[in-house]
């Protein structure tokens, strides 16, 4: 099998799930912006629906964001401290009635364990439920620890048109792939 069919197959594969845009690898919040830009004018392009658009568009750049944050695979800057570049993955598609955004990177499995529990949380919750949890979040003080990751997901919750979907997989040294799909 030649360079050019494994990458014909991955791209028909992607293509056979809907994906419409991805990126994998280190991003940073100049990269997020570039991507956005792209992404906007993709959904102008086709004509989408404004409002559709706009929750999609916040959607990514939450689960982008949340890349960039808590991704376990960073890049240092030179001074030892952690750079704001983190590895990971994000795809935008569309299935038969929605749009998607998936993302996905490596955490600490401990960290990962913590999410899946805020996020089985929020999925057990309705939309009026998760708007009035949303308030509340807004209205406590930020924990000295939180990077903003709590409201982040509330916001990807309040924004989904159907119930979100994650899952970790264990890496087996201490890590996890997390994932997280919202549909718009």
């Amino acid at each position: 099998m030649s360079i050019a069919d494994d990458y014909l197959y991955f791209h028909q594969r992607m293509l056979g799930h809907g994906v419409i845009f991805s990126f994998v690898g280190y991003v940073s919040e100049s990269i997020l912006f570039s991507l956005g830009e792209a992404l906007k004018q993709k959904m102008r392009l086709e004509a989408t629906d404004a409002n559709v658009t706009k929750r999609l568009f916040s959607v990514f750049v939450e689960q982008v964001q949340n890349i960039i944050r808590y991704s376990d695979e960073r890049l240092e800057a030179g001074s030892g401290r952690p750079s704001e570049m983190g590895s990971g993955m994000v795809t935008v598609g569309r299935d038969e009635a929605h749009f998607f955004v998936v993302c996905g990177n490596i955490v600490k499995h401990d960290e990962g364990a913590s999410l899946c529990r805020r996020l089985e949380a929020l999925a057990a919750m309705d939309s009026a439920a998760i708007r009035s949890h949303y308030r509340e979040k807004l209205r406590e003080p930020a924990e000295e620890s939180d990077r903003g990751a709590s409201i982040g997901l509330i916001e990807i919750a309040r924004r989904s048109t159907r119930p979100i979907e994650f899952g970790l997989a264990d890496l087996g040294d201490g890590r996890a792939f997390f994932c997280l799909k919202a549909y718009i």
